[in-house]
């Protein structure tokens, strides 16, 4: 069971001050075990499980909204606080999760991720690692999760089992940003069979003719890069971006997200503006979680961070 309730924020759970057992028979209730925390906001009450990416687009829609889709890299500063850092994205208004996958060579990505994936691995972080971590977490989240890796591990565990392995986690969407479209058909099918939704990405640069294949194979909601090259903070968002977003929701249904270079917001508010379904800040939260003096502190500024971006799509 998991909902949160996302009026308000949770932060972090302090240890439990007391430990009373509570049981319960036939004819009266006995002491097993109940922990009292000193500090628990409402959003750890949870009455109904994460729904996939696409009902929660179609949710969305329906009230008018655009999807807050923040991305943060597993295991920096560390996998404890990667998974506070996805409890407090949950109850501070996300409506979809990205959680990066550290890899070695991460092509797509800038130099704020690629610094957080490099201190992820140095500490021992890895997929099996992380896999634990979200077995553990996802049935507190009421907001689904996507898992952002590189084609390289799904091809190291076979596609079939890479699949098998993310479903039991309760995963709902995959983002794999260096597929070739010529394989994304396989590996679209496998999630598919596993009801795991396979986000394919589209940048400027994307021919026509391409950009419809990857339109029609994607699954949850179409990627759009807003500029060339990696991932990272910029000061301004392509006007391109507007054209392209009309482009694309002229040809499907599908909803589009934007990503890439989004990281204030103002420029939150002005992709909504031209049309966009989601909107995706990833660099701008990695540099707050692994920059901060403490984890803590990291937590707060992302908590305070999240807010703001939420109240700039209200």
């Amino acid at each position: 069971m998991a909902i949160a309730l996302k009026s308000f924020c949770f932060l972090h759970l302090k240890k439990p001050e007391t430990d009373f057992r509570v049981g319960f028979s036939s004819k009266k209730a006995t002491i097993i075990s109940v922990k009292r925390y000193t500090s628990v906001s409402a959003s750890a009450i949870r009455t109904t499980e994460a729904v996939s990416i696409s009902e929660t687009f179609k949710k969305l829609k329906k009230q008018g909204k655009v999807a807050l889709i923040p991305y943060i890299t597993a295991g920096d500063p560390d996998l404890s606080t990667t998974a506070e850092a996805l409890k407090v994205l949950d109850s501070c208004g996300s409506d979809i999760i990205e959680l990066g996958v550290p890899y070695s060579d991460p092509l797509a990505d800038g130099p704020v991720i690629q610094a957080a994936s490099t201190r992820s691995l140095s500490r021992g972080t890895n997929f099996d690692s992380i896999i634990s971590m979200l077995k553990e977490v996802v049935p507190e989240l009421s907001t689904p999760i996507a898992l952002f890796t590189y084609y390289n591990p799904i091809l190291k565990r076979g596609t079939e089992k890479f699949m098998s392995i993310v479903r039991d986690t309760g995963v709902h969407g995959l983002v794999v940003p260096d597929v070739p479209l010529e394989e994304a058909e396989i590996i679209r099918t496998e999630a598919k069979k596993k009801g795991i939704e396979l986000v394919l990405l589209t940048t400027p640069t994307t021919p026509a003719n391409r950009m419809k294949a990857i339109v029609d194979g994607a699954e949850g909601f179409v990627y759009l890069v807003s500029s060339l090259g990696v991932t990272g903070t910029r000061a301004s968002i392509s006007g391109k971006v507007q054209a392209l977003l009309r482009e694309i929701k002229e040809s499907t249904t599908k909803p589009v997200a934007v990503g890439f270079g989004i990281s204030t917001a103002e420029q939150v508010k002005q992709v909504a503006g031209w049309g966009a379904d989601g909107v995706i800040v990833g660099s701008a939260m990695v540099k707050l979680l692994g920059e901060a003096k403490t984890p803590e502190e990291g937590l707060k500024e992302l908590e305070n961070f999240t807010l703001s971006l939420r109240s700039a799509l209200d």
